[in-house]
């Protein structure tokens, strides 16, 4: 899936000015540039501030939780990726409660009965965060269940397609290829196929007490053929020594006429063990994507909110908006951001060394303007 950028970004409301006012400046000035350039507001909580101390010391845990929910967020898409890849199937819209992720995010409303917002920031992120903790734990587990059934099919396949030295014997192999008695017994070799004139020239002289003619060709794949031969039972190691120093590889083999069957069940019941993890683990990404793309569009919602106070101080006054420009107009949408913030013609937003200074002070890409700036990839 690719991937769309928006960058959330949030104003001051410089000179007394309304958040509509600046609103309005903001969308006029973006439309001259472009009509094709999608800006929202965005829909900001009132947040139980604390202290200004309180949300310093939770700075660089927002970064990290920031990091963790968006790294746990694209690992379930990448699973769909690889499950609709590997069934080809066709992709389905990654939805958050029934609704596309980019209206989810471009129409975002703070989930109050999740979240309640008189609960301290700290506690609303560890809440995020061990929720989170546990979808990436539940995606491990269900993962490595599939796996597993789908690698123990596999290895059960190879076994009855793979070549003639590996694969089971049993669907090759009919009871009149076989003598079982008191003293005669049946051995099945795998012998090369440019070897097969060998192998039918010396089978009766590898050992004494072979049975004269008694070899035929059961079975060939692109680089073996499988032969049967009848030889007394006391003879029988003698003969896979002396088979083994040929080059004819003996086969440990037992004839059992309900093997087949038994076999047949059990590569159904795996085939359907595997097919119902696959099913449990599409639909449990699928619901789990849209939990976890929530709770990070609130961790950023957090982090805006707080970076916003720690540069504009308080009472929160800014406006907080998405915006998606493309390829160059990303410039010139952050002219105009920088001009909407008071910046455009301070030195200081244009010194690289006192950018510096304020992402070791601040932190977060929003530092490095004179508003406060995330980055946010939506999936298409």
């Amino acid at each position: 899936m690719a991937a769309l950028k928006y960058i959330l970004v949030s104003l001051p409301l410089l000179n007394g000015q309304s958040a509509n006012a600046t609103w309005s400046n903001l969308y006029q000035s973006v439309s001259n540039i472009g009509f094709d350039i999608p800006i929202y507001k965005f829909q900001m909580p009132d947040l139980r501030v604390g202290t200004l101390d309180s949300l310093l010391s939770i700075g660089d845990d927002l970064t990290k939780t920031n990091a963790f929910v968006e790294g746990v967020t694209c690992k379930i898409r990448r699973e769909i990726e690889e499950i609709e890849r590997f069934t080809g199937s066709q992709s389905l819209s990654l939805c958050v409660n029934g609704v596309p992720v980019e209206i989810y995010f471009t129409r975002f409303s703070w989930d109050e009965a999740k979240y309640p917002v008189m609960a301290p920031i700290r506690e609303i992120v560890n809440t995020i965060q061990e929720s989170v903790a546990k979808l990436d734990i539940d995606l491990k587990v269900r993962v490595a269940e599939y796996t597993n059934a789908k690698n123990h099919l596999s290895n059960i396949l190879r076994q009855e397609t793979g070549s003639l030295l590996v694969r089971n014997l049993s669907s090759l192999v009919r009871a009149e290829d076989i003598v079982s008695s008191e003293h005669l017994t049946t051995l099945l070799v795998v012998v090369s196929k440019f070897r097969q004139k060998d192998w039918m020239a010396k089978y009766e002289r590898l050992s004494t007490f072979v049975v004269p003619k008694s070899s035929r060709k059961l079975h060939e794949d692109n680089d073996y053929a499988l032969y049967n031969v009848t030889l007394f039972r006391n003879v029988t190691e003698i003969f896979k020594a002396t088979a083994h120093n040929e080059g004819f590889q003996v086969r440990e083999f037992e004839f059992d006429p309900t093997t087949m069957g038994r076999q047949l069940e059990e590569l159904e019941r795996l085939q359907c063990d595997k097919d119902h993890l696959h099913k449990i683990l599409q639909q449990w990404c699928y619901a789990s994507y849209g939990e976890a793309f929530s709770a990070w569009i609130h961790i950023c919602t957090i982090q805006l909110f707080s970076e916003s106070i720690l540069r504009y101080g308080l009472p929160p006054t800014f406006l907080a908006a998405a915006l998606a420009p493309k390829g160059k107009d990303e410039k010139k949408v952050r002219r105009i951001l920088d001009q909407l913030s008071g910046g455009a013609n301070s030195t200081f937003w244009n010194d690289e060394e006192d950018d510096l200074a304020m992402v070791t002070l601040i932190g977060g890409e929003g530092a490095a303007y004179p508003y406060v700036s995330l980055t946010v990839n939506l999936p298409t």
